[in-house]
């Protein structure tokens, strides 16, 4: 969880506040003038002195605060899209995960959203469970959507991590179909099939806040495919890094 300033304040030491007074007086000047070279440019060699700030966050206020003081960075910059793709494009896992984290929190539309997609297609589930956050909920489509669930069972990122999943998920008879052949694959295969699916699917199949309906579903509420009735819930998904495949209409 990111933590707010005051949060910070009340846990870094002196050189490590001082350090974060600088870097954020940088990202404010930054954002005060957005003529400067590295607002809107894109090259390796103009990049704003707070961005430089960013990369040196762990080493200066410990890697439990880096997410915090790096989202902070970008935020009190006002960061555009150049900057978040070159911090992306540059950075390090740790470095991509918290500029993830923040999108939500920059005036960037759906314009981050190639970030987004490039976390989803990785194998590091850090990076999978920031993708799919808050922006994540708010601007990928339907089908993206869908997949990035998928690919949430697939790596064994907890589906808690999936920003709005209740929302998101209720009444999708498209995702419990999806849910039911990945089950089936799984079981054909002698494999076990992740408990979190049936967590999503306790999603598809909610029909109001509070409430789900056992048995059979109302029109317009999606059933639970046979694969997945009159089952135990297994053991956890055993493959950590497995690219989900296509699934066939």
């Amino acid at each position: 969880m990111l933590k707010s300033r005051e949060e910070l304040d009340a846990e870094l030491g002196g050189a490590a506040r001082a350090w974060l007074d600088e870097a954020l007086a940088e990202a404010a000047h930054d954002a005060a003038t957005p003529d400067a070279p590295g607002r809107e440019a894109t090259g390796p060699y103009t990049s704003p002195p707070w961005e430089l700030r960013y990369a040196a966050a762990g080493r200066h206020c410990g890697l439990e605060h880096a997410d915090s003081v790096r989202s902070l960075l970008l935020v009190e910059a006002r960061a555009t899209l150049p900057s978040v793709t070159r911090l992306y494009e540059q950075g390090t896992a740790a470095e991509r995960r918290a500029v993830l984290l923040t999108l939500h929190r920059l005036d960037l539309g759906d314009t981050a959203l190639p970030l987004v997609e490039d976390a989803l297609r990785a194998n590091d589930t850090r990076l999978v469970a920031a993708a799919v956050g808050p922006y994540a909920a708010d601007h990928l489509d339907t089908h993206a959507w869908r997949h990035a669930v998928l690919k949430c069972l697939f790596t064994e990122v907890p589906v808690a991590a999936v920003a709005r999943l209740g929302d998101r998920a209720r009444g999708d008879a498209e995702l419990a179909r999806m849910l039911g052949d990945f089950a089936a694959e799984r079981t054909a295969a002698g494999r076990t099939v992740p408990e979190d699916l049936r967590t999503v699917l306790g999603h598809v199949r909610r029909i109001r806040t509070g409430s789900t309906t056992p048995g059979t579903a109302p029109r317009g509420v999606a059933e639970t495919p046979e694969s997945l009735r009159d089952e135990d819930v297994p053991a956890p998904c055993d493959a950590p890094h497995q690219t989900p495949r296509p699934i066939r209409p």
